[in-house]
């Protein structure tokens, strides 16, 4: 059935540079490709940072192995892993590489193209209520489908999940294959944010700008399912009111500043435009008028890459490095506290943020070798646990090596 290694310590020694050469470049940058697009930053530092190395090199250790394209992986109390597979399952992941069989329960899962079982959180009150919470690509009516986000409770025996509901569908369902997002984040008060993609086709595409949709979209909605009275559109007729920020095109990555408590997110550009942003409520992120890309068969994507009344990336990249999840790093076993991670797709890195205030002023990149990684937890000891989008799916610890 589905093997596990647990014993091998298979040690990758992480560079500092592309994933390639580990080089530093001329100018003092992380070495990457030439930009796509001609276009200009709108402020100095907005990309291409300057190179930030930490002096880490990181041990990557398999842990198990066997997974159907793994999409998110996040901690149970007692230190085993809910891990969903973008095929359609969940499972417990132990600390000694054991993998479960399917929890059951789950509804129906659309699983082609980028749809699947997406992500998984635990509620804020996990320890009493036993809840969790997890986003899929699921089946509509004919062949649409779209976005959708349930919970349910999981059973003592942690072998199904009871009393399912489905608290958000986002509208309307198309038939597109691509661009579902989607990250869970709860804030601190209890609230949850859902990053939503533009379903990929140019008809959809322009339905980001358009506030009577949820696509391309960061929603906020309570932990089950109605609406915060505070919400940006709530009131207004020709919005959607569970819309936080508009203008997105595909959202894979959002955590929560650990300082502040405000949201920040990353999400994939075309050929180029990778982008970093901290969505504020009501505003618009300029997709698809905006931005820092061309289209992927070489013509341009934007009108302009800056339009009064359309926020600014924090940051960008262009070449991309195909985003998956964000991270802020909390623990102490690396020397990064307070910066953001971020799980490498194409570029097969951890990509590492040197942030000041709201400002990245370094960038460091770690080619760990494993391939394109997904997401990234942090336990509670500080190290690093990533997993790999392939068919036999990976989950590998990250610690300095001492």
């Amino acid at each position: 059935m589905r093997s596990w290694i647990f014993a091998a310590a298979l040690i990758f020694a992480a560079c500092t540079g592309s994933p390639s050469s580990g080089q530093q470049s001329q100018n003092g940058e992380v070495a990457q490709g030439p930009p796509n697009s001609n276009f200009a930053p709108a402020f100095e530092g907005q990309t291409r940072a300057p190179e930030a190395r930490s002096g880490v090199t990181i041990d990557a250790r398999e842990v198990a192995r066997g997974l159907n394209h793994p999409w998110a992986i996040v901690f149970l109390p007692d230190g085993r892993m809910l891990v969903t597979e973008r095929a359609g399952s969940l499972r417990i992941v132990a600390r000694d590489g054991r993998i479960s069989a399917p929890i059951a329960g789950l509804p129906p899962v659309h699983t082609q193209g980028q749809g699947g079982l997406l992500d998984v959180v635990l509620s804020p009150n996990f320890a009493t209520d036993s809840m969790i919470y997890w986003s899929y690509a699921e089946p509509r009516e004919g062949d649409n489908r779209g976005t959708s986000v349930a919970r349910g409770r999981l059973s003592e025996n942690m072998t199904r999940v009871e009393a399912v509901q489905v608290i958000f569908r986002q509208v309307p369902a198309r038939e597109s294959g691509g661009h579902y997002g989607s990250r869970l984040v709860f804030d601190r008060e209890g609230r949850l944010f859902i990053t939503l993609g533009e379903r990929q086709r140019p008809e959809s595409r322009a339905l980001a700008q358009d506030i009577s949709t949820t696509l391309g979209k960061i929603v906020r909605i309570n932990a089950d399912g109605s609406v915060p009275a505070e919400n940006p559109f709530v009131g207004r007729a020709d919005a959607r009111p569970e819309i936080w920020s508009y203008g997105h095109r595909n959202v894979q990555g959002a955590d929560l500043n650990p300082d502040t408590g405000v949201l920040w997110t990353i999400e994939h550009g075309p050929r180029g435009g990778d982008e970093l942003n901290i969505p504020r409520a009501g505003l618009n992120y300029g997709w698809p008028v905006i931005g820092y890309g061309i289209d992927y068969n070489g013509a341009p994507q934007h009108e302009t890459s800056q339009r009064e009344g359309m926020e600014q990336p924090v940051y960008y990249w262009d070449p991309v490095i195909a985003p998956g999840d964000m991270d802020f790093y909390r623990g102490s076993l690396f020397p990064w506290r307070g910066d953001i991670l971020i799980a490498g797709l194409n570029s097969q890195a951890l990509v590492r943020l040197d942030i000041d205030g709201e400002r990245v002023v370094g960038e460091e990149r770690f080619a760990l070798g494993i391939g394109r990684i997904r997401d990234i937890a942090e336990s509670e000891d500080g190290a690093l646990w990533v997993i790999t989008d392939e068919d036999d799916g990976r989950v590998l610890r990250l610690a300095p090596r001492t």
